[in-house]
């Protein structure tokens, strides 16, 4: 097992996003589409991923993709053609949308070519982020936030060179649908003691979610590499992260002043498009009206 620390930097300029899931809780739509190409109101859900990570200072993103998802790769990339056809027509302000999302960062692909777990999608990363600390955000997990919240994680591990995970509070009914953790505070710091994958409610060390944003010092590379393939044949993130705390310090950080919002399901991903929408001067009057009409009529 790795026993010797071999993290040197301390700037963190790399992120990966793993989107190598199949999405079949979103069949038969995800056939086609990629589940992280489906809309949030008017964007796809991973470039909300893209533009946190830019916002937070990320300048170098890894998009660990699978089979039949190339259209992430697509909707990043220039399309000359549909330039040219929004410049004849004087569509500058969705032109000017278009160019901005061609050059937001430098952005990788790695194809994960097996459904093997999010450690092993986060292993596929090795090569490119090297010996540097990195973050890693979940597509499935938006934080709807005036501040970017992977900032607040890179902030926590600038200060005190530790990994660091994403927290919220839940309440007890969600509990046993996230990972949670069990901690300590240290001069009003938290400090990772242990994780339980949906606990029983009663079992919960906490009420502490994790969140899918991680910061990770490049130990979990050598970590994911030697421990075993769990269950269904998957490199569990999770069981890397308990031995990254055995031999190094791992903190959280608890979101404060944003919104933790999962796209992982159906009803989830309505509300996140519902709160998305409101926080839109152009749609939040008409749609709060539609609403409070809706709840009338029920």
């Amino acid at each position: 097992m790795v026993k010797n620390l071999i993290h040197e930097t301390t700037v963190v300029k790399k992120a990966v996003i793993p989107a190598a899931g199949l999405g079949t809780r979103f069949l038969p739509a995800s056939k086609a589409i990629p589940k992280e190409m489906f809309p949030v109101v008017d964007k796809p859900a991973i470039q909300y991923i893209v533009e946190e990570a830019v916002k937070s200072g990320i300048d170098d993103i890894i998009i660990v993709t699978g089979k039949d998802k190339t259209a992430i790769e697509n909707h990043f990339d220039r399309v000359p053609e549909l330039y040219s056809v929004l410049e004849e027509k004087g569509k500058k302000d969705w032109l000017k949308q278009l160019q901005e999302i061609d050059n937001l960062a430098d952005i990788y692909y790695i194809r994960q070519k097996e459904p093997l777990g999010l450690g092993h999608a986060v292993l596929c990363a090795k090569k490119h982020i090297g010996n540097e600390p990195f973050a890693v955000l979940l597509g499935d997990d938006l934080i709807l936030s005036d501040k970017p919240a992977l900032k607040n994680l890179i902030n926590v591990y600038e200060k005190h060179n530790s990994s660091v995970l994403c927290v919220q509070k839940v309440s007890k009914s969600e509990i046993p649908k996230f990972g949670i953790i069990k901690y300590k505070k240290v001069n009003g710091q938290i400090v990772v003691e242990g994780m339980v994958e949906k606990p029983a409610v009663n079992k919960a060390p906490s009420d502490l979610a994790i969140v899918g944003r991680y910061l990770l010092k490049p130990e979990i590379f050598g970590i994911l590499e030697e421990i075993p393939f769990g269950k269904g044949n998957e490199l569990q993130l999770t069981d890397g992260l308990r031995i990254l705390n055995e031999i190094d310090k791992l903190m959280a950080y608890e979101i404060q002043d944003g919104q933790w919002l999962t796209v992982g399901d159906k009803m989830s991903y309505l509300k996140a498009n519902i709160e998305y929408a409101l926080k839109r001067p152009e749609m939040n009057k008409e749609l709060s009206k539609y609403l409070k009409n809706s709840v009338d009529l029920i």
